[in-house]
């Protein structure tokens, strides 16, 4: 009873902040729809029965695609609780095989299952559709070039609700400066801040829509029914069809229900949208519509000309609020789609914050926020005309949902296992209402709908140049990886002197060994008594649970002291800026040898040794302990004495480097001890006392860049984007060792070039 207590209170506070980010942009749509939808040639057709065509086409456009497919159908299809494009098509790749990274194992269809348990498989492996779409190649990529499309129209998207909320151009450029320096806060008290604003406004919107029913024409009610489209068709014909590129207004801001649906819950968004905002929108459009028909020369100013007298400031002034703050919905859900696309290969690497303990979905990206800021200012400034920027705006909303509608398509058929034909319903019926109000926005492609285009062509450029160059880099350190069989030529000691410590060896390769190895082998006359291949990847998953974080795997034979090592993060995860990955790794690969040793059958086998899962939680009795103590600057605690392979000078310098780092603060100092160790193998205690006096001695961090170059003979269009395009990208983005958090006093980079 009290934890369902809680869980209610949970959901009515994330509607209420949901007010705050999700609907500000969808609320305030009534200050221009009708105004858009009579810009042209419909003002040859003001009668009654036009406006009342108008408001019915509006109802039905509001219940069919916001009300039923998003909330009712859309929202169910959450990536773990993540939503967009890409997490759709993130649930597409896990169900059948359609992604096009290179590194995916078995282990993590096993761990995709963990997240998606609730999906039952009928078989549907069988499906020709699905075995289709996996043989083929080129229909996968043209699958990723559409999920880039609806991602770039979205961030296209957010560029223009922002400019299109101001009106005198100065003022709106210090709101948006203003709007965009607030981003860093984070959406929690962004959207505390917010959601008074939004909430005011719509309670104010449809108050005014009551009053202008009763006073105006009560009759509106009659245009609910769908009869009255077929009418307004009839009269309007053809301009009532340019005049859709106007009425789609009154949805823009529906895609953010989805996207932003890591900063909140399905449910949250639910109660939101249906007990108030979408009640509240209909009452207003209803109003307005009902103010019209008796009064239709004030088409142009409706919304401002049917409030009150008495009440026109204040309404006014909360219209204004309302304006400035609605375009955070698409700012924080393209945090989010920016995070999807780079943890899937697509995106430069950029610095990601976390901005709330309790919702990991809560992100602020630095770049991205002041990027879309200098691009919204350009606009504003460029084209200084609300109606131009309200066409180009209308073309980007769309072009997502119709995106949106097909990748859902494929979720109901792949992931909830249902019949081809639910999926060909749910794109045909959904399909074909958004295919109309494309096709009458792409008219206005001239005055100002051009803008998304080119702006979505340059961010689809940018991504899939960047999965491009990632994906060929990956493939040639796939095609130069070291041989088994030259490793073990070289013994135990790979030909050099083994110096104790630990040596993590970063690598894309998630089997094998990089060509890199070779350098260090050939150049370095020593190298760490324990190496370990480390690959960090990301998964196709939202989170990965720290139980299943790590997967452990030994190269060669024991006497090597080879280890491997994929760190898997989900595409919400961030790595941990702390001291605990050094020690979670040492646990991890002593639990490994420990389950080597016991035999277990979670140990699959690889072309390289064999590879586990560890779950550390799972154990009953592990045979390396990790105690901790805490102690202050003032007392640091000696170290047991153990040899170093670093120099007297590295040391000191190593000491200093700690001392200021941790001045003021507590440190945790690590002791790995074997209790008990007289059940053990001689031969498994002489490793893990040798992997505790490594992890003693000290961790060098190894990272291995790989640069890709066009080769001579290669055509100009491969040469400009690796060189070029490529080039630019990787130089210009953050630098891994600092994505990673590798201490910069324990890394080691060595380069190498490939040519394609």
């Amino acid at each position: 009873m009290v934890e369902s207590k809680r869980e209610y209170k949970h959901v009515l506070l994330l509607a209420y902040q949901s007010f705050g980010v999700v609907y500000g942009d969808l609320s305030t749509s009534p200050l221009y729809v009708y105004k858009s939808a009579f810009s042209g040639r419909l003002l040859h057709h003001q009668t009654e029965n036009t406006v009342f065509g108008v408001f019915s086409v509006i109802f039905w456009t509001l219940t069919l695609i916001p009300l039923l497919k998003y909330v009712f159908l859309v929202l169910s299809a959450d990536d773990n609780g993540e939503g967009g494009v890409f997490a759709l098509y993130s649930l597409l790749c896990r169900h059948a095989r359609l992604g096009l990274l290179p590194n995916q194992q078995a282990a993590d269809e096993e761990l995709s299952t963990y997240y998606n348990k609730n999906y039952l498989n009928n078989n549907s492996d069988d499906s020709p559709l699905r075995k289709w779409l996996e043989k083929h190649k080129r229909m996968r990529t043209s699958l990723l070039l559409v999920v880039l499309f609806g991602a770039c129209m979205f961030i296209g998207d957010s560029v223009l609700t922002p400019a299109i909320s101001g009106v005198v151009v100065v003022i709106a450029c210090i709101v948006l400066v203003g709007l965009f320096a607030l981003q860093h806060v984070g959406t929690r008290k962004v959207a505390f801040m917010f959601a008074p604003i939004v909430i005011l406004w719509l309670l104010c919107v449809a108050a005014i829509g009551i009053y202008n029913i009763l006073v105006w024409n009560p009759r509106i009610y009659k245009a609910l029914s769908p009869y009255y489209i077929y009418l307004f068709f009839r009269e309007t014909g053809k301009d009532g069809w340019i005049s859709l590129g106007g009425v789609l207004l009154c949805i823009t801001g529906t895609e953010a229900m989805f996207a932003d649906l890591g900063h909140f819950t399905n449910v949250s968004i639910r109660v939101a949208f249906s007990c108030v905002v979408y009640p509240c929108l209909v009452l207003q459009y209803m109003g307005q519509a009902a103010f019209i028909t008796k009064n239709l020369a004030a088409i142009p100013t409706s919304f401002y000309a049917s409030i009150p007298k008495p009440m026109f400031w204040p309404v006014f002034v909360v219209a204004t609020l309302a304006a400035i703050v609605s375009s955070q919905a698409v700012i924080s859900a393209t945090f989010s789609i920016v995070k999807q696309c780079h943890a899937l290969g697509c995106f430069p690497r950029v610095k990601v914050v976390h901005t709330s303990r309790w919702i990991y979905g809560q992100i602020y990206i630095p770049e991205i926020n002041w990027i879309l800021m200098l691009l919204c200012l350009a606009v504003t400034i460029g084209l200084q005309d609300t109606t131009l920027i309200g066409n180009a705006y209308g073309i980007a909303c769309m072009a997502v949902m119709y995106v949106t509608t097909w990748l859902m398509a494929l979720v109901i058929v792949f992931v909830w296992h249902r019949n081809v034909l639910f999926g060909l319903v749910f794109l045909l019926f959904f399909g074909s209402i958004e295919a109309v109000y494309i096709s009458s926005s792409y008219v206005k492609v001239l005055q100002g709908g051009w803008l998304p285009l080119v702006l979505s062509a340059v961010f689809m450029f940018v991504m899939y140049i960047w999965h491009y160059g990632t994906r060929q880099k990956y493939l040639l350190d796939v095609q130069n990886k070291v041989s088994m069989k030259w490793i073990l030529t070289l013994g135990p000691s790979l030909g050099i002197v083994r110096v104790p410590g630990i040596g993590l060896i970063y690598t894309e390769l998630v089997t094998g060994v990089p060509s890199i190895f070779t350098h260090f082998v050939t150049n370095l006359p020593a190298f760490h008594q324990v190496l370990v291949f480390v690959c960090v990847k990301s998964v196709p998953v939202p989170y990965v649970a720290e139980d299943e974080r790590y997967l452990i795997g030994r190269i060669g034979p024991k006497s090597y002291r080879l280890y491997r090592c994929i760190v898997r993060h989900g595409y919400k995860d961030v790595p941990k800026d702390d001291d605990s990955y050094e020690n979670n790794l040492v646990m991890s690969i002593s639990e490994f040898i420990q389950m080597e040793a016991e035999g277990s059958a979670s140990l699959d086998g690889s072309s390289d040794g064999r590879m586990a899962v560890v779950r550390n939680s799972d154990r009953q009795r592990t045979w390396v302990v990790m105690s901790e103590s805490n102690k202050t600057n003032e007392g640091i605690e000696e170290i047991s004495p153990v040899r170093s392979s670093k120099s007297a000078t590295l040391q000191s310098l190593q000491s200093f480097y700690e001392r200021e780092s941790l001045r003021g603060s507590q440190r945790s100092h690590v002791r790995f001890e074997i209790p008990d160790a007289d059940y053990l193998d001689q031969d498994v205690k002489e490793e893990l006392m040798e992997l505790i006096e490594a992890k003693q001695a000290g961790v060098a961090y190894v990272m291995g860049n790989s640069y890709v170059k066009a080769r001579r003979n290669s055509s100009f269009l491969k040469k400009f984007a690796i060189d070029v395009a490529y080039s630019f990208l990787r130089k210009n983005c953050r630098r891994p060792a600092v994505t990673l958090n590798i201490p910069h006093i324990s890394l080691i980079e060595v380069g190498m070039i490939y040519y394609v």
